[in-house]
């Protein structure tokens, strides 16, 4: 069998091989710490001269089976579960970068991690300048500042379904020396894997399509292990310099390509505590074993949603990269030759009123503050998600007044289209 499995083969297998006599199925190892036998062995662990486990605030054993499975499928060198997708894309900025540090960042994201990014974490001395993900490159250059630490972005921006151009976003990154970080959390490596592309660090919120059932709130970050910290030492001495909390431990020379996951596992997880409870994590192990099977569902539902809707004269506009007349068809084509994700986005003749009388008529779609999992689900973000934003922060991350985000589940598309078809004409 060659080294390098398919994804649907990782999907089920990864993460967890057990040996003879041993749990055919991840056990859930529910416990909080660990014993030893002698003092010193535990001390080794607490001076990361050891591997294992002594505390499960650090690490658990159903915990890195899971993470090792993620970190698998999306081609990574290592990996780590948080309690959410929130705290994943904190860490993931925090772990380099300290007050007085600044962050580029495509403007179109997700409401809860703009709010994140531009109150609460310039509230702890961070900046961010957030750019059009779709201005040339000369013009998204002089985003970028001395103390400029990383790029963000997501791979398919929720909910304004915006495709990153992943090669474009690396070489800037790159070429000012720093790390590409993507939030994959619509593609799923299912259907993109960005450090094949230049991405250097990949988030998820673990809640959505890889839970797949609305069951556990979760999140990943998976380092590529590419990023060469000691080549720009000065940028990041949280990496680099002696950390006096842990006994002078230089992560970029103690770990080499596990730096960047060790650190955030020893200091961040150590001092914030948003670690996944090893339950949470045994249930995203069960969604993820049929994620390449509900992925190809998603998106074919949705196409043919998304058909529809284009075809039906009530509908002022539809968002949706599968189409071949959408502005990202071809940047969807490039990074995600088998499918995008199950969410779409539209508006309705008749502006946001309409859009809510709408919504409020839907039988077999629910009105959640949820998306993409495998039941058919919609949401208004201007008045639900995004509703802390003002009216130009709204339009900034590319998110319209009368904007309707559709999640596609993996129902039968015919009585998807019927329950959009009966709201309509209510």
């Amino acid at each position: 069998m060659s080294e390098q499995r398919n994804l649907g083969t990782v999907c089920i297998q990864g993460g967890y091989q057990p040996k003879n006599g041993e749990a055919r199925i991840l056990p859930i190892c529910q416990s909080t710490t660990f014993k030893y036998e002698s003092s010193d062995a535990m001390g080794r662990l607490f001076d990361l001269e050891d591997t294992g486990y002594f505390y499960t605030r650090l690490q658990n054993p159903t915990n890195d089976a899971v993470a090792a499975k993620i970190c698998e499928l999306e081609g990574g060198t290592a990996a780590m579960l948080t309690s959410s997708g929130q705290a994943a894309n904190f860490y993931a900025i925090f772990n380099i970068c300290e007050k007085g540090g600044h962050v580029v960042c495509s403007a179109p994201i997700y409401g809860g991690t703009f709010n994140l990014f531009n109150v609460t974490l310039r509230k702890l001395g961070l900046d961010f300048t957030f750019v059009d993900p779709d201005a040339p490159e000369e013009e998204l250059a002089k985003a970028f500042q001395p103390n400029t630490k990383a790029v963000f972005a997501e791979t398919i921006s929720n909910p304004s379904l915006v495709v990153l151009d992943i090669e474009k976003f690396a070489r800037l990154a790159h070429s000012h020396g720093v790390p590409l970080i993507l939030d994959n959390t619509f593609a799923t490596p299912i259907n993109c894997r960005p450090f094949e592309w230049g991405a250097d660090i990949v988030t998820h919120s673990t809640t959505k399509y890889m839970d797949g059932h609305a069951m556990t709130v979760g999140g990943c970050i998976v380092d590529s292990g590419n990023f060469d910290w000691m080549a720009h030492a000065e940028k990041f001495p949280g990496l680099t310099t002696p950390d006096e909390s842990y006994h002078g431990i230089v992560y970029a020379e103690r770990f080499g390509k596990l730096a960047y996951i060790e650190k955030a596992t020893a200091q961040l997880m150590r001092d914030l505590g948003s670690i996944q409870s090893p339950h949470n994590a045994f249930l995203l192990n069960i969604g993820l074993e049929t994620l390449h099977l509900r992925m190809k569902k998603h998106c074919e539902n949705a196409l043919a949603v998304a058909e529809y809707l284009v075809g039906n004269d009530k509908v002022a506009w539809v968002n949706y990269s599968g189409l071949k007349d959408n502005k990202y068809y071809e940047l969807a084509k490039k990074y995600m030759p088998n499918g995008s994700c199950g969410v779409i986005s539209f508006g309705l003749k008749g502006g946001r009123d309409i859009a809510i009388k709408f919504m409020d008529h839907l039988k077999l779609a629910a009105i959640v503050t949820h998306v993409a999992d495998a039941r058919t689900s919609v949401l208004h973000p201007a008045s639900h998600t995004h509703r802390q934003l003002s009216e130009e922060q709204l339009i900034e991350s590319g998110v319209q007044p009368d904007l309707i985000r559709f999640s596609v589940g993996i129902e039968d598309a015919e009585d998807i289209i019927a329950d959009i078809e009966q709201a309509l004409n209510f």
